[in-house]
């Protein structure tokens, strides 16, 4: 059932129980990561894994490939691919906010946090909705790297490898969102956000 934001301002039925400034997002952040759940530990589990793929690879093609070769796949994978795939994450977290009816979207950043952020403002979003919203740069993008990875051949494969842990940890923001979520699995928790006053707020319905 689709709620609006004077909806959940009703007493009766729903309780504020955490408002995030947006200044305040890198605290929030590294507090849900650092709570301790299944989906924390998987998280970081998948971003070890990636880790290992990626120092397999490197240890394949050392004897294989310049120098020079392998510096500059580094740095792509390390810095060029990440910045140059922030729109592609961002529209990633777009599309399903749209599908689910959301319409005033809004991308914003942060530079002092690292941060870039997609919002709809004043949408309250169900909670299986948010879930999607959250996890569905990392497995797209996830998934296309480790196919390219297979698929394509030599400094490509390092890259790239390099690029799909990097991103991992790009994804940490939206997977300490999931944690406040799965911390709260035995509630059904209700967010918006105000974009002008750049706060996000979260419900539990009673």
């Amino acid at each position: 059932m689709a709620f609006s934001v004077e909806d959940l301002d009703d007493p009766k039925n729903f309780r504020l129980i955490l408002t995030v400034p947006y200044n305040n997002l890198a605290e929030f952040v590294f507090e849900y990561l650092k709570k301790k759940s299944v989906l924390t530990m998987l998280f970081w589990s998948v971003c070890v894994v990636f880790l290992c793929l990626t120092i397999s690879i490197r240890i394949r093609i050392a004897h294989y490939f310049p120098y020079s070769h392998i510096l500059f796949h580094s740095v792509l994978g390390m810095i060029i691919l990440p910045i140059l795939i922030i729109p592609i994450h961002e529209l990633l977290h777009i599309i399903p906010y749209y599908f689910s009816g959301a319409r005033n979207i809004r991308i914003g950043m942060d530079l002092k946090q690292y941060l870039f952020y997609v919002t709809a403002h004043r949408y309250v979003a169900l909670p299986v909705q948010f879930r999607i919203v959250a996890v569905t740069p990392f497995i797209v993008i996830s998934a296309v790297l480790i196919f390219l990875i297979f698929l394509l051949p030599g400094m490509w494969k390092w890259s790239l490898s390099i690029f799909l842990f990097v991103h991992a940890t790009m994804c940490a923001g939206d997977f300490a969102l999931l944690n406040l979520y799965f911390l709260n699995k035995d509630k059904k928790l209700y967010t918006w956000d105000d974009a002008d006053k750049q706060e996000a707020y979260f419900y539990e319905k009673l």
